[in-house]
């Protein structure tokens, strides 16, 4: 089997159970043993050491299929002499922070995010963070051709190591909150429910806001449960969403936390059940970077709206900077604004994917919160709110994202060849101009008597789709802008526009 068709970015997925029909295993424990073992012939390469001396830290997700595939990886690893360390159930933050808070060298997080059941992968870590998409290209390369000598008796150490990492975060807020009359308890008298979706993030309550002081009662979903029976553990889901946002309501609470699965994505519920995501979670956390470093640049996906630029430059004096989907991909364009001078502390997706300078460009949904939970902390004692902070936040009127599929074999240079032809296309339009400088895609400005908003069309990173963003700020103008563009795409035979 060609392993480099299981990388996913700077991520490994596939296909680990049957019960999806048509998608057939490609994630087996023997490969991602095979995988883990190339993890730690890399990891000596980078390090200098040998394999013998490499302590590499193991943890998953909920998934059916993390324990036989934390199985093969564990048989691997000792086969190639490395010490193991077994943290059981754990969030994909956790295990990076495992090699800067225990002296890991190397980390390994069995998870596919908020895919669906079946599928699992794998995120790699060493000192210096997250890999990079070159780094599993070569991982997979060296394990397609890997043969793993017979297997080592060795001692595989067990640890609940999300335990600790919790306690490192109830210390981090209690810190940074304050409180000059409760130290210990900087959320007592706050109601805040957690909606963990079965997914690994149900620690955040019972292990960081309880000790803080904050009731959890009303809190969703928990226990860990690998099918996730209630609803997709994403942040972006709109089922999701609507849970929480009616537990808040009917509970009164004072603020709702949605996580992704392996907890490195989150968003917010708001008091009166708002859901504070997408431009939302963006400009409020961006309130709050701006406020601790003023000036700061804010890289951020490119399709957020024109109002959250708004809200960055003018209202709070900070830089915004659209660049390409992806979570590493708004990272390292920040790490590259600060080696040219420019300062920034904050890159975050519209997803929820959201990294601190401060906490090591990691993207941690519960460092993210917590991060926030210490304003809100602050806030109360001024009798102020979380939401106070966007209130300025102007939200378009009209939003809509389409994803057209691309048909043609070629999918990626057919989709360029489209945007190719786009941009000559609009500058024949009157009222329409195209953004610049733009990173991703083909963005498009429209003015009042034109749509009065924007688009985007890109390709998507990994699907043959186009995926098409709107905005407008009167009523009926995404359809005037879309009914443009229909006449233009119209010329493609290999583009299916989607029924909506």
């Amino acid at each position: 089997m060609d392993l480099l068709k299981l990388q996913n970015g700077s991520d490994v997925r596939g296909v680990a159970l049957e019960g999806i029909p048509g998608e057939t295993v490609n994630l087996t424990p023997e490969t991602a043993g095979r995988i883990a073992a190339a993890f730690v012939s890399w990891l000596s390469q980078k390090t200098g050491k040998a394999a013998d001396d490499l302590k590499i830290s193991l943890g998953r997700d909920p998934r059916l299929s993390g324990e036989a595939l934390a199985g093969g990886i564990t048989g691997a690893l000792l086969a190639v002499g490395a010490e193991v360390w077994d943290y059981g159930l754990a969030s994909t933050p956790a295990m990076f922070m495992s090699t800067l808070l225990e002296g890991m060298d190397g980390a390994i997080m069995i998870t596919a995010s908020h895919l669906p059941f079946n599928r699992n992968g794998m995120k790699f870590f060493s000192r210096e963070g997250g890999l990079e998409k070159s780094d599993i290209r070569d991982i997979l390369q060296q394990a397609g051709e890997l043969t793993l000598p017979d297997r080592r008796e060795g001692e595989v150490h067990r640890k609940d190591f999300l335990k600790d990492y919790a306690a490192w975060l109830v210390g981090y807020i209690r810190r940074e909150a304050a409180d000059p009359d409760d130290h210990d308890h900087p959320l007592r008298g706050t109601r805040i429910l957690v909606d963990a979706g079965n997914g690994a993030g149900g620690f955040y309550a019972s292990q960081v806001l309880v000790p803080l002081g904050a009731d959890t009662a009303g809190s969703l979903y928990l226990d860990p449960d690998g099918r996730f029976p209630n609803h997709a553990p994403n942040p972006e889901d709109a089922h999701a969403l609507e849970a929480l946002s009616q537990a808040v309501k009917e509970q009164q609470a004072d603020l709702g936390i949605i996580f992704d699965t392996d907890v490195d994505r989150a968003a917010l519920v708001g008091r009166d059940g708002s859901p504070v995501n997408r431009n939302a979670l963006i400009a409020l956390v961006a309130a709050v970077v701006l406020e601790k470093y003023p000036g700061t640049w804010i890289v951020t996906d490119s399709i957020t709206s024109d109002g959250l630029t708004d809200f960055i430059e003018r209202q709070l004096g900070g830089h915004h900077h659209r660049f390409k989907r992806g979570y590493r991909n708004v990272i390292n364009e920040a790490i590259r604004l600060n080696s040219e001078g420019k300062e920034c502390h904050l890159a975050i997706e519209t997803s929820g994917h959201a990294a601190l300078q401060e906490n090591h460009w990691l993207d941690d949904g519960a460092y993210l919160v917590s991060f926030l939970l210490t304003k809100m902390a602050r806030l109360r004692r001024e009798d102020r709110h979380l939401e106070d902070l966007i209130a300025p936040l102007q939200h378009p009127r009209e939003a809509q994202e389409l994803r057209l599929k691309v048909r043609a074999e070629e999918f990626a240079a057919y989709g360029q060849r489209v945007l190719d032809d786009l941009k000559e296309f609009v500058s024949q339009q009157e009222g329409w101009s195209l953004v610049e400088p733009n990173y991703e895609g083909v963005r498009v400005r429209c003015d009042a008597n034109h749509g009065d908003g924007w688009f985007l069309l890109r390709l998507s990173l990994h699907d043959p789709v186009l995926p098409l963003n709107l905005e407008s700020n009167q009523a009926g103008g995404v359809q005037v802008m879309k009914e443009k563009l229909k006449e233009f795409l119209s010329r493609y035979d290999q583009l299916l526009w989607p029924e909506e």
